[in-house]
């Protein structure tokens, strides 16, 4: 995504920061909008679409960490950045642990705001493509199990794991694949895993509980699809 299709929301009570921050960012090229104070902040994040939230943690009413929660909870798709004063920066952190994806510390040079918003930004997007790509190798893996074709989709398995360890359905691919090749003690631990992530899912606890003698080709097992 460019930065010019990229909206931000700055939210601090101080005026001078606001227009600051403002600045800089439009001069990156992204498009800023401003709020004064919490409640400002949630409206606008009612009635309009954005991508980030730069916020003050100190403000007069309603406080960064309130607002941080109504983000999580209502807008989570919008990434925060907290603005922090001196002093405060365990308050800060403690933020992150809330949900912020970072902060900076006032003051700041225009460069380093600007630097900061571009990583996060960017995180964001190398998350997207991690997502697809996850989900192009279990597509890709299930029909080469469908083809016959166990070498390639095992490779296709592994690579769905190493675009993303924390969910379930390679690892559970990976266990059809093992017991295919009769490794059946290769893809129970697969299975474990897959449930490990996520215990509902059922495709897993199904090849995880078929019994051995009723393992006669790729047919027998839950893909997942």
């Amino acid at each position: 995504m460019e930065a010019n299709k990229q909206r931000i929301l700055v939210v601090d009570d101080e005026k001078n920061i606001r227009l600051t921050l403002m600045h800089t960012l439009e001069m990156a090229g992204y498009q800023v909008k401003t709020a004064a104070n919490g409640e400002d902040a949630l409206q606008q994040l009612q009635n309009e679409a954005f991508d980030l939230m730069l916020l003050d943690l100190s403000m007069a009413g309603m406080d960064g960490d309130e607002v941080l929660a109504q983000v999580n909870q209502r807008h989570p798709q919008v990434k925060v950045i907290m603005v922090t004063a001196h002093g405060t920066v365990d308050n800060a952190v403690e933020a992150m642990k809330n949900g912020a994806m970072d902060f900076i510390q006032k003051p700041f040079a225009p460069q380093e705001i600007r630097e900061l918003v571009a990583k996060v930004l960017d995180r964001e997007i190398q998350e997207t493509a991690h997502e697809a790509n996850y989900e192009m190798y279990l597509d890709l893996a299930r029909r080469s199990i469908a083809d016959n074709q166990f070498k390639a989709a095992l490779e296709q398995a592994k690579r769905a794991v190493a675009e993303d360890s924390t969910r379930p359905e390679a690892f559970n691919l990976l266990g059809v694949l093992y017991e295919l090749k009769h490794e059946r003690n290769i893809a129970m631990k697969n299975y474990r895993i897959a449930l490990d992530l996520d215990p509902t899912y059922e495709p897993a606890r199904t090849n995880l509980n078929q019994s051995p003698s009723l393992v006669r080709g790729k047919k027998s097992f839950d893909l997942g699809a």
